[in-house]
């Protein structure tokens, strides 16, 4: 393992990431159209993942 200091946070990172989700759906919160919610939601979550470097899975 190496001993040198992270040069960046993934946690926030993902804050970010699950943030950005939260603000896209919240736009839809009250119109009654929970699948518009739900893909604003994905869409935002994907735009964002796919700025963050790592290797994973998303498992939902």
């Amino acid at each position: 393992m190496s001993k040198q200091a992270p040069d960046r946070n993934l946690a926030m990172e993902l804050v970010r990431v699950t943030e950005a989700a939260a603000l896209a759906a919240g736009r839809w919160v009250g119109r009654g159209d929970k699948n518009a919610g739900d893909g604003a939601a994905v869409d935002a979550m994907r735009e964002l993942l796919s700025t963050v470097s790592m290797r994973g899975t998303v498992v939902i």
